[in-house]
């Protein structure tokens, strides 16, 4: 198993542990972070689209030299979160529980930018 895989097997089995339990915490967010969640379609929507990247993560996982071109959104994925909790907790609007997990998809999107760095291409696999 190549560590390309593991790490994308890795972030999917975390990634699903962190989000599914979201979808049963609707309230108990708006309590631990006023104001109470009002566009409940942003939150949910939210949890839907990451949850799907976690099933991308498995498929790349499965073949990491065919699924390579997908790695590059991952990483955008992983960068476009914990790039903006970096800009928000600057800005202190957000807690730093949720800084605390942007960062670590900024770890994860570091370790994306290596699995596609020494992944080799299908063209180079086949050459």
């Amino acid at each position: 198993m190549s560590k390309a895989c593991i790490i994308f097997r890795t972030a999917a089995i975390v990634g699903i542990a962190v989000l599914l339990p979201q979808y049963f915490m609707e309230t108990r967010v708006g309590i631990d972070y006023p104001p109470p969640i009002t566009h409940v379609y942003n939150y949910y929507g939210f949890i839907g689209v990451a949850l799907a990247w976690q099933i991308a993560f498995f498929v790349i996982a499965r073949d990491p030299v065919r699924f390579r071109p997908m790695m590059i959104p991952a990483i955008l994925e992983k960068i476009s979160f914990g790039g903006a909790a970096v800009g928000l907790f600057l800005q202190q609007r957000i807690p730093a529980i949720v800084f605390a997990f942007g960062m670590i998809d900024l770890m994860w999107c570091v370790l994306f930018v290596w699995a596609y760095r020494t992944t080799p291409s299908a063209t180079t696999k086949n050459a």
